[in-house]
């Protein structure tokens, strides 16, 4: 699960310790750039068998590319399309197991095979997502969707 021998715990315990990190680097800094940019190192340090972690950020009525680990992306998505699009017309996190089998599935990635993304909400309004994809069928559970989840809430109160 997580690369960083710093986490021995179980899953559970090393996620907590991930989110608690997260605070700790967060913490006084005002900036959502630096701390998105942080959020997006920080997971794709310690998640094992990931190949992008970023954000897209709403501007201008779509999904603007923000701060990533991995390979150059797409750097806009329109509402509705794709995974991030979905999520962000949903408004519901998007566990995908294997993305090639999504209606409309973008691929930025070719060696992306499943994907989880949740969308950020600030004040009732979209902000973004963050997207994570796995070279691996099926890579995500649902300790992941809830975990995540929590480290993208979590992240909110700092942009």
């Amino acid at each position: 699960m997580f690369q960083s021998s710093q986490y021995t715990g179980t899953k559970e315990e090393n996620y907590q310790l991930l989110i608690k990190q997260l605070h700790a680097l967060c913490t006084g800094e005002t900036d959502d750039i630096a701390n998105l940019s942080n959020a997006s190192s920080l997971l794709n340090q310690f998640l094992e068998d990931v190949n992008w972690v970023g954000f897209y950020l709403w501007k201008e009525d779509q999904l603007v590319l923000g701060p990533f680990q991995g390979l150059p992306a797409c750097v806009r998505i329109p509402s509705g399309k794709g995974v991030c699009g979905t999520a962000v017309k949903e408004r519901q996190v998007q566990k995908v197991d294997d993305v090639h089998s999504f209606p409309g599935h973008i691929a930025c990635d070719a060696a992306s095979r499943s994907e989880i993304v949740v969308p950020m909400i600030k004040q009732n309004e979209i902000y973004g997502v963050l997207d994570i994809d796995s070279p691996t069928v099926s890579r995500f559970d649902e300790l992941d969707v809830k975990y995540i989840t929590q480290f993208a809430e979590a992240l909110e109160d700092y942009i």
